[in-house]
């Protein structure tokens, strides 16, 4: 009786991905229970990354010029060492950039495709990052890393490509119960209530669909209008498609840390991980290319924005991580929907 039982156990875990999921001891449960799920869209070509191979193909550049006097070779533990070159402006003149062309679509770039279980290791794809913010009021930070965001093509022109890509969710939760779901969106994001979401496999996990190219998170699948900032629509000229696409839990290749408000420093869960490279100030990717680079295509050259190749984002130490609100500070007024929209 005993061995069907365990061959039952284990037929179950073989046909039920994301319900084993490991982490270092001390992340509260709750965080791990009610971590949100990632559906990609199914046409995706550039897939969640990992964290650590960016530096390996990239090297640091500064006024589009290689630097000379960094640490060597580049790794997780120096890359904020960065910070510190002359005329890095404190690193955020830094731009990671690509060793090969990018026009030629570099392997590196499209990612990993997660497994049966949904994870993408060895590539370790996510940064799990819990602040505590007293009166036991807890955010959790989802932060995904994908070596390459495709723009879109609009009006038969691709705009804003660019190396590297940072997207996240965030649970807000008190006395270790969600309350709700930050869904970060291109240079925003919307905010729902946690009863809201929808939730995997009926569960509790929140889900997050991550869009084509973009990686923008939303709530819901189908169309996604972001022509007017901060105005969603399910229709438009500049749109982000999402679906049921492959099934990707980022809980399952991640480094886990807290963030402290007060010092504004980092510490990871256990002593392997590597903690330095969150206080890089740089971005991940190049620095945007001059109209005179024959790779780029800029359809109005005063609007940089419409570019075919845009600048590399920040990373994690960036995205409010002290925030007031579910939201980030950052004077757009904080909706937090009690409904799924667009």
């Amino acid at each position: 009786m005993a061995f069907f039982l365990l061959l039952s156990l284990a037929l179950c875990s073989l046909a039920s991905p994301l319900l084993k999921r490991q982490a270092p001891a001390g992340v509260p449960q709750y965080v791990l229970d009610y971590a949100p799920i990632v559906y990609l869209y199914s046409g995706e070509k550039y897939l969640p990354s990992d964290i650590g191979a960016q530096l390996t193909n990239t090297h640091p550049d500064l006024n589009f010029t290689a630097i000379t006097d960094g640490p060597k070779p580049l790794t997780l533990d120096n890359l904020n060492e960065l910070n510190n070159v002359n005329g890095a402006n404190d690193g955020a003149n830094i731009y990671l950039t690509s060793n090969e062309n990018v026009a030629t679509n570099p392997a590196y770039l499209n990612g990993v495709l997660p497994d049966s279980k949904g994870s993408t290791s060895p590539a370790v794809s996510c940064a799990v990052i819990v602040v505590d913010r007293g009166s036991n009021s807890v955010d959790a930070f989802f932060m995904y890393f994908y070596a390459f965001n495709y723009g879109g093509s609009y009006v038969d022109y691709v705009i804003g490509d660019h190396v590297g890509d940072w997207e996240h969710n965030m649970v807000r939760f008190q006395n270790g119960v969600p309350q709700a779901v930050w869904y970060s969106q291109h240079s925003n994001g919307e905010a729902f209530t946690y009863n809201a979401t929808e939730k995997y496999n009926n569960g509790v996990r929140p889900i997050s669909y991550s869009a084509n190219g973009t990686h923008a998170n939303y709530a819901i699948t189908g169309k996604h209008d972001h022509t007017i900032p901060d105005v969603n629509l399910p229709d438009g000229l500049i749109v982000d498609y999402t679906d049921k696409g492959p099934l990707w839990d980022p809980t399952l290749s991640a480094y886990y840390y807290t963030y402290d408000e007060g010092t504004e420093r980092f510490a990871a869960y256990n002593d392997s991980t590597p903690v330095n490279w969150l206080y890089f100030l740089g971005a991940w990717g190049d620095e945007q290319y001059p109209t005179s680079n024959p790779d780029q295509d800029c359809p109005i050259p005063d609007i940089t924005e419409l570019c075919k190749y845009v600048s590399g984002p920040t990373g994690p130490i960036t995205k409010d991580l002290n925030r007031t609100e579910v939201c980030p500070d950052n004077g757009i007024p904080c909706i937090i929907r009690p409904v799924l929209t667009p």
